[in-house]
């Protein structure tokens, strides 16, 4: 539940804050760039994250002065500023000592604040952290000045719209609604010209002297593909900071609401609490459904990015209502397509059929597919065999076809679906030979 929102006194600026959760520890969380307290809780991925911190802490969280609900307007704050923000939010909660958690340049204040004031900080953990802003000789993984200001002139050309998640958050890359959703979050974190000046102040850090001086227990966690901050960047910190603990994780994504952020949690939870959760993931009998769009890459082309998105909101919404419909959750938006899951294979069939009809009434084609079999269910995501091989054979799949495995083919005897034999094919990265079937007509109920 979305927790209230009160303000501290920071000299004559108010500091926005939220507290969540009333465990042994105090934990606070520094995220990065711009935030807004209260529309964080309107994804439901970076709800879950709080609600993780906030299971083994009392978590505290608030905006930096400037963005968000709280003081904007209020010129180029430098990091010591920033950490008086963080003092006199502590202050106004009681809280006299806190494990910090920084996210990208969060990290950096956090960096600053353990140094200066390791009585109150009880540990440091750092997620998608850097050193330095820009490239130099002797850190050279950062990106150029030339680099720097693309991002800026991007940021400058495209501020208001769908937010490119390509590099922040690849695994949701063309997640339509996760673009939107980031795109208002930013609205509603800092005006432009706020933002642009932020991300520019962002570039010109430089926290490399103070990391020796850090004398906490201190986690470094980064993910191996990480686009934004290199994982040399996490363990420059690891290297530089006393008795740093360097974890290094599969994926590609920065923001930690992505991916399996459940994993990094886990990290994060068995550092501070001094023991390793309890596994949150489940082996469940599913049925995977995934479709896409046939041709979508020339379809996007032809149309232009404005049509496209329009066209791709109400794929979105189509989908979304038939799984409604027929009891299917979904995973993810990939893009052009979807992967969801059902309870069993029939309302798999139905709800891939009939979404199959309602996007040919939008002019779009696509294909799908569906097998059964053991998923890992973890928080909001699913893999394992199962989900590899319906991905598979939806690389077998023509254009307007939906083929599944034999397993859903001999399971759904009796149910009115007939189907077409497509033969025994070899699967991709998957062991033996699988019978495949197009599904030809269904009895919808």
């Amino acid at each position: 539940m979305r927790p209230n929102t009160r303000y501290a006194q920071c000299g004559d600026l108010s500091i926005a804050y939220q507290v969540v959760g009333a465990g042994p520890r105090d934990i606070v969380y520094v995220p990065g760039w711009v935030s807004n307290l209260d529309y964080a809780w309107t994804l439901p991925r970076l709800a879950h994250v709080f609600d993780r911190l906030s299971a083994f802490g009392r978590l505290i969280m608030f905006d930096k002065r400037g963005t968000g609900l709280s003081d904007r307007n209020v010129g180029y704050p430098t990091l010591e500023e920033r950490m008086e923000d963080l003092q006199a939010v502590m202050a106004a909660v009681g809280s006299e000592r806190a494990v910090l958690i920084g996210t990208s340049e969060g990290g950096n204040l956090c960096m600053l604040f353990a140094a200066t004031f390791p009585q109150k900080t009880a540990a440091l953990v750092l997620y998608g952290s850097f050193a330095k802003g820009l490239w130099s000789e002797d850190y050279p993984w950062a990106k150029t000045r030339e680099q720097a200001e693309e991002e800026l002139a991007q940021i400058a050309r495209d501020w208001g719209g769908p937010f490119d998640l390509s590099n922040a958050a690849p695994s949701l890359s063309g997640d339509a609604a996760t673009g939107e959703w980031l795109a208002a979050y930013l609205r509603n974190s800092a005006a432009p010209q706020d933002a642009i000046a932020l991300w520019r102040w962002n570039t010109e850090i430089d926290v490399r002297d103070i990391l020796p001086a850090i004398h906490v227990p201190t986690l470094v966690v980064s993910r191996k593909g990480d686009r934004w901050v290199k994982r040399q960047e996490g363990r420059y910190l690891a290297d530089h900071i006393p008795r740093a603990t360097f974890v290094e994780l599969p994926g590609e994504d920065h923001v930690i609401w992505a991916g399996d952020s459940d994993r990094v949690l886990d990290e994060i939870e068995a550092f501070v609490t001094g023991a390793r959760p309890r596994s949150t993931s489940e082996r469940v009998l599913l049925t995977v459904l995934f479709t896409d769009i046939v041709g979508s890459t020339a379809l996007a082309s032809r149309l232009g990015d404005r049509e496209w998105n329009a066209l791709m909101l109400r794929h979105d919404e189509a989908i979304r209502a038939e799984l409604r419909q027929h009891g299917g959750t979904e995973i993810k938006m990939t893009g052009d397509g979807l992967l969801a899951t059902f309870q069993g294979p029939t309302r798999a069939i139905q709800c891939g059929d009939a979404i199959r009809e309602r996007l040919g009434e939008l002019g779009l084609t696509i294909r799908a597919a569906a097998h059964t079999g053991e998923c890992e269910r973890r928080g909001n995501d699913v893999g394992g065999l199962c989900v590899n091989i319906a991905s598979r054979i939806l690389g077998e799949a023509g254009a307007g076809e939906f083929l599944v495995s034999r397993t859903i083919h001999d399971i759904v005897v009796g149910s009115g679906t007939t189907f077409g034999d497509k033969g025994e094919r070899a699967l991709r990265d998957v062991p033996g030979t699988w019978q495949l079937y197009a599904v030809r007509s269904i009895q919808r109920y």
